[in-house]
């Protein structure tokens, strides 16, 4: 089986007491297996990972892991600012039967390159599943410069990464130096086409909760070399991937789904709902692009 090139960041789903909802995720999961997805992850940042217990977050990986049946492969977002913490949980998620971890760079403590290189190698080392990192320097204020994926990408677990800078220059250095020794993922929709201009593999998603089919359709043609298809697609898209960032993810995504009528909850604290411009802005994007009436 080829590696997916459209995998989706799924969001955790809140029963009214903000308890983690796992009918609904497996729900979830299900209507993502059904429109384009082809790889999911559990438990990132989008799925509200910093606010989950690791026992919900083994739990959440059980119920999408069963829900899917190896239709497509679950990846667990076990990455955190402690690596005895990551450790454990990537452990956890591994006898479980995830089919991959994802490590996000440590946030908060602000770790030197080097500091990055023994994190990961430590986590990677600890597991035979396959490794994905994520690169997020907007929500960590760490920067996982390509010299250091490439130290990296010669640990033999190591597959992927997210890359989420940003920086087409920066994406353009990380392929020159790696080339094909692991794959590169665009971290943002609205960068996945650029990114796989420059070499990347696809996307893990966000917007795939709600215009999945369109986004693989996108992915597709350019893989293809229909890059006026893909073009035309992204353009299309365009406003839905940026408008999903009208405040901060994944709020406009969970109260799109919920406009939707997918009742997928609120969300814990410090996280809170949009504001009634944004809400009323996320409900005429919806409406604009023909996706609720």
């Amino acid at each position: 089986m080829s590696a997916p090139r459209l995998m989706t960041a799924m969001i955790t789903p809140y029963y009214d007491n903000l308890e983690v909802n796992f009918d609904k995720a497996a729900q979830i999961a299900e209507h993502l297996c059904n429109n384009g997805t082809e790889g999911i992850v559990v438990s990132g940042t989008t799925g509200e990972s910093p606010v989950l217990t690791p026992g919900e977050k083994l739990l959440l990986f059980s119920a999408v892991k069963d829900q899917v049946d190896k239709r497509i492969p679950v990846w667990a977002g076990t990455g955190s600012n402690d690596t005895r913490q990551s450790i454990e949980l990537s452990g956890g998620a591994e006898k479980l039967g995830a089919d991959g971890i994802m490590l996000v760079t440590p946030y908060y403590n602000k770790p030197s390159q080097e500091g990055l290189y023994q994190h990961f190698k430590q986590i990677a080392e600890s597991v035979t599943i396959p490794v994905m990192l994520y690169n997020v320097p907007s929500r960590t204020s760490a920067n996982l410069l390509p010299a250091t994926v490439a130290r990296l990408a010669e640990i033999d677990n190591i597959v992927a990464i997210k890359e989420a800078s940003g920086n087409m220059d920066q994406v353009s250095e990380l392929k020159n130096l790696i080339a094909d020794k692991i794959m590169i993922y665009s971290g943002d929709d609205s960068m996945t086409l650029p990114m796989m201009a420059l070499g990347a593999r696809g996307v893990i998603s966000i917007a795939s909760h709600i215009i999945g089919t369109e986004i693989k359709n996108m992915i597709e043609a350019f893989a293809a070399g229909d890059a006026k298809t893909a073009l035309d697609l992204h353009l299309k898209l365009f406003p839905i991937f940026r408008g999903l960032f009208v405040t901060t993810n994944p709020v406009p995504l969970k109260e799109a789904l919920n406009f939707l009528g997918m009742e997928v909850g609120n969300f814990r604290p410090p996280l809170c709902s949009a504001n009634e411009s944004e809400k009323a802005f996320i409900k005429e994007l919806l409406i604009n692009n023909n996706l609720l009436k």
